[in-house]
């Protein structure tokens, strides 16, 4: 089984809304602590062809996460916290043909199954649960929270592979009331029990912090990390951050991510000053969805503004960046020579020679899309178009609602500050 198949998660915030940059503090910065994260995988084949099996994987796993989290959002506040245009869309499956290729590949490659810290496509980094510590390798997800291991009474075959937690060694495990479970598009699942513990990530301590030592496993998939507010929590607790907040473990109220080839971190409690310059811009985000979703925004293709009063979550557990489809129709209308390279999944080509330069702005600055990080890859080989990371999706989030992933992110450095209820963004160094 192919270990991207459809996850649902549950996740994501709830902050208030504003439109406009925020005005940037007079007061200086505040230092945390910073965690390695290991590189996410290319959706680029070695041969420098775009990898459109994965891709087509991929989106579909960015689809289910969302449905979950809006799933989970109306079932904790109501239908009538959904944004505009929002709805659950039907779960979508890998497609048998893509599956099978990508198994037929990996076999090729004399590669065995999927694991979590090669070829998972997550920022992955390094945390500990328990008393004494127990370490486990994680996603830090910002579309996610919740918190999941494996447990040591996992008993399919897939844990036999993982760090398992165990629950007899740790003095300060607390079982809970209640279930969690997660389902995959395949009908596999993840399910387990509630408890607490507490938690630890680069130094950060969160204590009778919730979480899921799962029982049952039927898939490859990487644990995940919780970096949102409860609104659309399965476990229906405040995630790792808010804990470790309220209980003085951090200085300041706000996580940054600096996603890159090499050296990536996620920095708790403050900025690393050494990865930006400038300031950050802070933008205010909409509490009415439950994302870090950011209001009033624009789209350009060069300097010619396309479009206007656009939202964008910003969520690091996502690859690439979607649009809706009349929208996403509209920038690349701006591309000179771009075409709709598979109409199915939304993705679009261009001119390798000369990639277009797609930014988004929040009434301040222009954040562009490298030329690197817009393009996924030839077409087919010997092809003198490439792919866009930019793809065509209504994926329920609403109304003129983008997503934006890793395409976006690898061009800033993103600050998410819950005392500002903001977004910021800052050039990096």
């Amino acid at each position: 089984m192919f270990n991207k198949s459809s996850l649902l998660l549950a996740a994501t915030l709830a902050v208030s809304a504003a439109a406009g940059p925020l005005a940037a503090s007079s007061e200086p910065l505040k230092r945390g602590t910073a965690i390695p994260m290991g590189k996410r995988t290319s959706l680029t084949r070695e041969d420098g062809v775009f990898d459109h099996d994965k891709a087509i994987a991929s989106t579909i796993l960015t689809a289910n996460k969302h449905r979950a989290n809006l799933i989970n959002l109306q079932k904790n506040k109501g239908a009538s916290a959904f944004h505009q245009g929002a709805e659950i869309k039907p779960l979508r499956k890998i497609p048998i043909d893509v599956e099978a290729r990508m198994q037929q590949r990996a076999v090729k490659r004399q590669a065995e199954a999927l694991t979590d810290e090669d070829d998972d496509e997550e920022w992955a980094g390094t945390i500990s649960i328990g008393t004494p510590a127990q370490k486990f390798v994680i996603d830090f997800d910002t579309g996610s929270s919740d918190l999941w291991v494996p447990s040591s009474s996992c008993t399919s075959s897939t844990c036999s592979s993982k760090s398992k937690f165990k629950s007899s060694s740790s003095s300060t495990f607390k079982k809970q009331s209640g279930t969690f479970s997660i389902q995959y598009g395949d009908g596999s699942t993840v399910s387990g029990p509630i408890a607490s513990d507490t938690v630890t990530v680069a130094g950060v301590t969160a204590n009778n912090q919730a979480f899921s030592p799962v029982t049952t496993l039927m898939t490859l998939r990487m644990a995940f990390s919780e970096w949102l507010f409860p609104a659309i929590s399965n476990l229906n607790s405040s995630p790792f951050f808010v804990n470790a907040d309220s209980q003085g473990a951090v200085d300041a109220n706000q996580f940054a991510f600096y996603l890159a080839s090499s050296g990536s971190e996620l920095f708790l409690g403050g900025t690393d000053q050494n990865l930006f310059t400038g300031d950050i811009e802070f933008n205010s985000v909409d509490s009415s969805g439950g994302f870090w979703q950011v209001t009033g925004g624009g789209a350009k293709v060069g300097s010619s503004s396309v479009l206007s009063g656009i939202e964008t979550i910003i969520d690091s557990g996502t690859t690439l960046a979607y649009g809706p489809p009349d929208d996403v129709k509209e920038i690349f209308a701006k591309v000179s020579g771009s075409k709709l390279f598979d109409s199915t999944n939304g993705f679009y080509s261009f001119p390798c020679d000369t990639p277009p330069s797609i930014s988004f702005n929040w009434g301040g600055q222009d954040w562009a899309i490298s030329a690197d990080n817009i393009n996924l890859g030839q077409t087919e080989n010997g092809s003198e178009d490439c792919v866009a990371a930019l793809a065509a999706q209504d994926l329920g989030l609403g109304d003129n609602v983008f997503l934006l992933g890793d395409t976006f992110m690898k061009n800033v450095y993103t600050v998410f500050d819950f005392d500002q209820e903001a977004v910021g963004f800052a050039q990096l160094a």
